[in-house]
């Protein structure tokens, strides 16, 4: 029998997720495991799985999605991971970095309020795409944070419909491990609604990546210019993005730590 594991679940915005600390690199959790843990039915529930661990002495974000997957970076899990280093007392507030397979990130941390995180530098990959769902193809924006969105504009958001399969992108070659799809709509000024569709997750409540993705992608479709700043609004709850005259995106937003959950019966061999 393994020894008790317990995580911890928490959420940025209803983008949720359970949290593994394992600052000695000692938990090997495997791609059916942590599969296991996020299903909705059967597990915890959670959009994705981050192992916090060290690295070379520094903090590291070993980020799964739902279906067990390995992801490059989650801007609102990091937040997430932050709260519980400095809610549980192993790292001060203030500014520290955690390391991420899409490299070092900055964050600001306080006691309480909203984490910000420099996000690293967001990239119009100026290649035209479409993505199609319900019936409905839109135009849009291959924009990377690191990992890779697939931008759409839409007028009405109730044309989406449902989100219970991936939405068709095209071209499929320029996502060969596959893209994550934000639908959005500018609502007045710089505030937008946003829904998107995560590679390994299906559809969820918010995305930190994919607002970084469409505060760039918004100011291209409306022709502004950087430095600009933008209120994203996913289904759960409000971020904000500013994005400076050098591309770098600043993600601001809220992260809460709910309880405790013993893992042990997950990761049994």
């Amino acid at each position: 029998m393994i020894d008790t594991v317990i995580g911890t679940y928490g959420h940025g915005t209803e983008n949720d997720f359970v949290l593994v600390f394992d600052p000695n690199d000692e938990i090997s959790i495997t791609t059916a495991q942590t599969a296991a843990i996020c299903n909705r039915e059967t597990g915890i529930g959670a959009d994705g799985l981050i192992r916090i661990t060290k690295r070379d002495e520094k903090w590291f974000m070993d980020y799964r999605n739902a279906d067990g997957s390995i992801a490059e970076m989650c801007g609102n899990g990091i937040r997430v991971m932050a709260r519980y280093l400095v809610e549980r007392g192993h790292q001060p507030e203030g500014i520290f970095a955690i390391n991420t397979r899409d490299g070092v990130k900055h964050l600001r941390v306080p006691l309480t309020d909203d984490i910000s995180v420099n996000m690293g530098q967001v990239t119009d990959e100026s290649e035209s795409i479409t993505a199609g769902t319900n019936g409905h193809i839109w135009n849009g924006y291959n924009i990377s944070v690191g990992n890779p969105h697939a931008v759409v504009f839409v007028d009405d958001m109730s044309e989406i419909g449902e989100l219970k399969e991936p939405p068709v992108v095209r071209p499929r070659d320029s996502y060969p491990e596959g893209v994550n799809v934000e639908f959005v709509k500018i609502t007045e000024g710089n505030s937008i609604q946003m829904r998107v569709f995560e590679r390994g997750s299906g559809e969820t409540r918010s995305c930190g990546t994919g607002t970084c993705a469409v505060a760039l992608a918004a100011t291209i479709h409306t022709k502004g210019k950087l430095p600009a700043t933008w209120i994203i609004n996913p289904p759960g709850g409000r971020l904000e993005v500013s994005i400076d005259g050098h591309s770098n995106a600043t993600l601001t937003g809220p992260a809460v730590l709910i309880r405790d959950v013993d893992l042990s019966r997950f990761l049994v061999e």
